[in-house]
């Protein structure tokens, strides 16, 4: 008689999600299916490469379909949008279906909180979490560049953008922009070299709840850069010219990236669980949804504690979330004591431009090009491991076609 085959639904196709496909998918008990409603997976990590032309969409993306199909056929697919849970009858439901699980691990991540006090935000403000978005702003910003290359000798009429958020997708965005255009118009003997860089961070200080150390770095290399950083600020309206400022400063913009707070994405919303104060899962020690022990959550759409501290929510911790979930998700099927978790950073890397970031590795302070060079590294092993699977996958439909 063939053994029972464990029916494992995995929502979310992101750093947390792959991951831990990755590790379940090592036993062939595991019948394994993830749903996204985008086809590709984003490696949001690489977004102010993307943005800067440093890398293209292929580099930063990997296609899901062939992701999956690169496993030994326990792993699959589905390209729907999850609408909802029935927790009690163990189904994920979609527009078109609904799905039995036995296990279910909710990885839908975060997304961009616009708040909506802020008028104009969502019309004229650039998101950068979604790859659609990113993609729409690197097209407008390399015409405004072109723009000016055709005016050149004519006017000299500054760039301005405007990015808002202190946090650490902001700071990269803003030192990769501003080393990129000060590049392009040195390396070009452009006479107009006017862009004008403004950082908007609501707290004292930039990156909070960092390494002090790190932030006075970064804090030294975003000026020198020429970025502007206007701290103790919120954006309190935003129109197609200008933004404006609770400080009472107004600022003119050619463009504003908004890389603000984050929120819990739609799913989240919808599911009758518990969850915190700011909408988040609530999880156990062990990533479980307590109501449900059955059901594990990993990613930014949970808030997890090491002691009374939370831990900051990385692609480096999704993984790590990962991994521990896997490990209890087969501990609960084999009806073995799970394991609490002790996820912390192993450490941060901050790109600030090109060839240049600091970073804090297992307690050592590492600068400049070495770091530059490590996070490179720990990027594209990364992306290497995924666009091995891919290839895998890719191979087995071109070979499916052939025999056909």
């Amino acid at each position: 008689m063939e053994n029972k085959k464990n029916k494992i639904i995995v929502i979310g196709g992101g750093y947390a999600g792959l991951r831990v496909i990755e590790k379940l998918a090592k036993n062939p008990q595991n019948e394994i299916t993830l749903f996204d409603k985008q086809s590709y997976h984003f490696m949001q990590t690489d977004v102010y490469d993307l943005i800067a032309n440093e890398d293209d969409f292929a580099q930063v993306s990997v296609d899901l379909f062939t992701f999956c199909l690169g496993f030994d056929g326990n792993v699959a697919f589905i390209k729907e949008e999850v609408m909802q849970v029935d927790f009690s009858h163990k189904k994920v439901i979609t527009d078109t279906q609904r799905y039995h699980y036995d296990q279910l691990i909710i990885a839908v991540g975060a997304r961009t909180k616009y708040v909506e006090s802020v008028k104009g935000l969502r019309t004229h403000a650039h998101g950068i979490k979604v790859l659609h978005r990113a993609m729409h702003f690197k097209q407008k910003f390399e015409m405004a560049l072109y723009k000016k290359v055709q005016l050149g000798g004519t006017s000299c009429h500054p760039m301005n953008i405007v990015v808002a958020g202190g946090g650490l997708s902001g700071v990269e965005i803003a030192a990769q922009m501003a080393s990129f255009a000060n590049e392009f118009y040195k390396k070009n003997n452009f006479m107009c070299r006017k862009l004008n860089i403004v950082l908007i961070n609501s707290g004292k200080q930039i990156l909070q709840g960092l390494d002090p150390k790190l932030v006075e770095k970064s804090d030294k290399k975003l000026q020198k850069l020429g970025v502007r950083i206007c701290s103790n600020a919120k954006v309190t309206e935003i129109t197609e010219e200008k933004v404006c400022l609770s400080t009472g400063e107004t600022l003119p913009i050619d463009f504003m990236i908004f890389a603000g707070g984050n929120e819990p994405n739609a799913l989240v919303h919808e599911l009758n669980i518990e969850k915190n104060i700011k909408g988040y899962i609530v999880t156990n020690e062990y990533l479980q949804v307590p109501e449900y022990p059955e059901v594990f959550a990993i990613g930014d759409c949970t808030t997890i504690y090491n002691g009374e501290k939370v831990v900051a929510a990385t692609a480096d911790v999704a993984e790590q979330m990962a991994e521990h979930c896997a490990k209890n998700v087969e501990n609960f099927l084999q009806n073995k004591d799970l394991l609490p978790h002790k996820i912390d950073s192993r450490g941060i890397l901050i790109a600030l431009g090109r060839r240049y970031a600091v970073g804090r590795v297992f307690g050592i302070y590492i600068g400049g090009y070495f770091a530059f060079v490590m996070k490179k590294i720990v990027e594209r092993m990364y992306a290497k491991a995924l666009d091995i699977r891919s290839h895998k996958g890719c191979k087995k439909i071109f070979e499916q076609n052939r025999s056909s």
